[in-house]
């Protein structure tokens, strides 16, 4: 069951944390794995991890939001890896540089940076794959999402919410449009993650986990888990879904 052996998958932002647990967990499950990351040594760690294990992954580092490189550099580990991507997690969502900043300090020039990941980044992967998937009858597509696209929170993330909340509905269309070609298409939207203790103080962590009805924050191979899930044979007849992946959190 969940067995995704002769599958290739490519999972975006895959260099660290939630992106590297998808990665690693995927290839558990038998896939092979293209790893991408904006920066080749993190691409090449994760990568280099996956095979060491007894897997397959190669590396593959490339900005997605340009989409002549993103189609370029997917070919090139398609080749490599001898197999045509038929699973793909949009996983990159965080830019570099990022600010938090409420919407009224804002300005146009700062809107682009986490609306250009969160939706072109998405799309560009998606084009780049979607042919294949259809002419081949099979291919899964899931979307990584959090809980703020969908719920106001006064906590300075207003341009990225506005780029999941657009990416979400994407995936609600790409669903209706592909799933007669046995494609399916999913959006995983997770709760606040272990490396919420990396970037934030202890006080402030402590006080997001008593929010949690499980008591504690995500973990990347849990999520890396849901993505098998929605990647294998057996979710079949599941598409054009959101499915809530935070610890029992409020997110409506």
């Amino acid at each position: 069951m969940f067995d995704l052996q002769g599958h290739c998958a490519l999972v975006t932002g895959a260099g660290q944390g939630v992106g590297a647990g998808i990665a690693t967990v995927l290839a558990r499950a038998g896939a092979s794995v293209i790893v991408n990351d904006l920066h080749p040594d993190r691409a090449e760690k994760v990568a280099a991890e996956i095979n060491s294990a007894g897997h397959r992954a190669v590396p593959s580092a490339w900005d997605i939001t340009d989409f002549d490189t993103t189609v370029d550099r997917i070919r090139l580990a398609e080749k490599e890896l001898g197999a045509h991507v038929d699973i793909l997690v949009n996983n990159a969502g965080v830019a570099e540089g990022r600010w938090n900043l409420p919407f009224r300090d804002l300005t146009p020039d700062l809107w682009r940076l986490p609306i250009d990941l969160n939706i072109y980044g998405a799309l560009n992967c998606t084009k780049a794959v979607i042919d294949g998937m259809c002419d081949n009858g099979w291919g899964r597509v899931v979307q990584i999402s959090s809980g703020s696209a969908r719920t106001g929170q006064n906590i300075n993330v207003s341009m990225y919410a506005t780029g999941k909340s657009g990416i979400e509905g994407f995936i609600r269309h790409l669903a209706a449009e592909t799933g007669q070609f046995g494609v399916t298409a999913n959006v995983l939207a997770l709760g606040q993650q272990s490396n919420l203790a990396d970037v934030m103080p202890a006080e402030i962590v402590d006080r997001i986990v008593a929010t949690i009805p499980i008591g504690r924050l995500g973990d990347a191979e849990e999520v890396g888990a849901a993505c098998v899930y929605l990647a294998s044979a057996e979710a079949g007849g599941l598409t054009g879904q959101t499915i809530d992946f935070n610890g029992g959190s409020q997110t409506r």
